[in-house]
């Protein structure tokens, strides 16, 4: 099973970003983090918190071990570019490019295990018997209160937005002023 995390609009150029990414590339997650550890560069840490993010999603989401998850796929790409002014002789100015990146990250199990959705979906069948049953007592409640004239009583209200004719416009457009 793939588990996917992302990262956008990172303020570090893609290139930079791209020499961490390529180091931990098809590692193992606990070795990619432990080398993460270990690197100096600034885009370390980005790495490492879309790491921690993916192995968060595939823990608590799918319920997958972590220490069966590999790096299968990473990459860093071109963000958008913002561009700032900076001033030069006789007035002019050049562009200063402050470029962005985003991190995309999938992991995979080494060893497929099976699904835990799979079992979920029993339970789930047993509680929809068990909501059924909720439902005709929720049914059987509203004859019972039917029978007895509540619906009727809402019904012959006649006071309020529903009533449809000329004094219901004349309420609706009455000034204050004239109360």
């Amino acid at each position: 099973m793939q588990v996917k995390a992302k990262a956008k609009y990172i303020r570090i150029s893609p290139r930079k970003a791209r020499l961490v990414v390529d180091v931990v590339r098809g590692l193992d997650v606990n070795a990619a983090l432990a080398k993460l550890s270990v690197l100096n560069k600034k885009a370390t840490s980005f790495v490492e918190k879309v790491l921690n993010s993916a192995i968060a999603n595939a823990e608590h989401n799918n319920e997958l071990s972590r220490d069966n998850l590999f790096i299968k796929e990473i990459r860093a790409e071109d963000g958008p570019t913002f561009y700032r002014w900076f001033p030069r002789a006789h007035g002019r100015a050049t562009p200063k490019r402050k470029r962005t990146s985003s991190i995309y990250l999938t992991l995979e199990e080494k060893k497929p295990t099976k699904s835990k959705k799979v079992e979920k979906a029993t339970d789930i069948e047993t509680v929809q018997v068990s909501e059924e049953d909720s439902i005709e007592k929720i049914e059987k409640d509203a004859k019972a209160d039917s029978s007895k004239g509540i619906d009727s009583k809402m019904s012959d209200d006649k006071s309020g937005s529903g009533q449809k004719g000329k004094s219901g416009l004349k309420n609706m457009f009455r000034r204050k002023s004239g109360m």
